[in-house]
């Protein structure tokens, strides 16, 4: 089977996602190169190995989030779509099963706020491992005169955290924001759609999504 330690050493893939990360980098996007990918793969691996998932599936999970961005070498705009297509050549070559590429490919191709549903247990697990990681060091511009709302907001969160309570069956965001580079109303601004995609991943898995900015529960 093709596994997830397989497709992080694969050389073509890394190199799909090093261009990918260069060509975001040259439109002024945060960072979405390996330190990125590999977050939303743990999380994702995390969400549904809390949930009691089978072993293959967290897999599988792991696999959508270490791929689910190198659409971005073909064009930012319907990445998801195109980065899913990328995806089946891929998983195809190395000999993956077909039922195994086609969740995993409709994990990625959903994956964006502006198109995307959560239309599976992985699909919903790689929208909440991608749409919370923000985090400072995200952030590539160096000169804070200069941010943009995207820079300001990643730049003001100083701690965050995505956790599963089983008990109360919630999955709660938790960040720590320091509002001198950024208020909660900018990151609501860029964020609304996202959170809200987040609220239906986390119904798709039986959850309740709940966002927590400095104590203070907002969503």
């Amino acid at each position: 089977m093709v596994t997830f330690e397989e497709i992080k050493h694969n050389e073509a893939v890394r190199t799909y996602i090093a261009e990918a990360d260069k060509t975001l980098q040259s439109l002024g996007f945060t960072e979405h190169s390996f330190a990125h990918v590999v977050k939303v793969a743990e999380t994702a691996g995390y969400i549904l190995e809390t949930l009691g998932h089978d072993e293959r599936t967290v897999e599988l999970a792991k696999i959508a989030g270490y791929l689910h961005d190198i659409g971005n070498l073909v064009n930012r705009i319907e990445h998801s779509q195109s980065g899913a297509v990328m995806a089946f050549r891929i998983l195809d070559n190395l000999g993956m099963p077909a039922r195994d590429i086609a969740r995993i490919v409709s994990a990625i191709g959903n994956h964006d706020e502006g198109t995307g549903q959560p239309v599976n247990d992985i699909s919903a697990a790689l929208i909440l491992a991608d749409k919370s990681d923000v985090r400072r060091s995200r952030v590539r511009n160096a000169d804070k005169t200069t941010f943009d709302i995207h820079d300001r907001v990643n730049y003001s969160v100083k701690k965050s955290s995505l956790k599963i309570k089983e008990d109360d069956k919630v999955i709660k965001l938790k960040l720590s924001v320091d509002t001198e580079y950024g208020s909660i109303m900018d990151y609501f601004e860029i964020f609304m759609g996202r959170m809200l995609l987040c609220r239906k991943a986390a119904e798709k898995l039986g959850l309740s999504f709940k966002l927590e900015i400095n104590d203070q529960q907002l969503i």
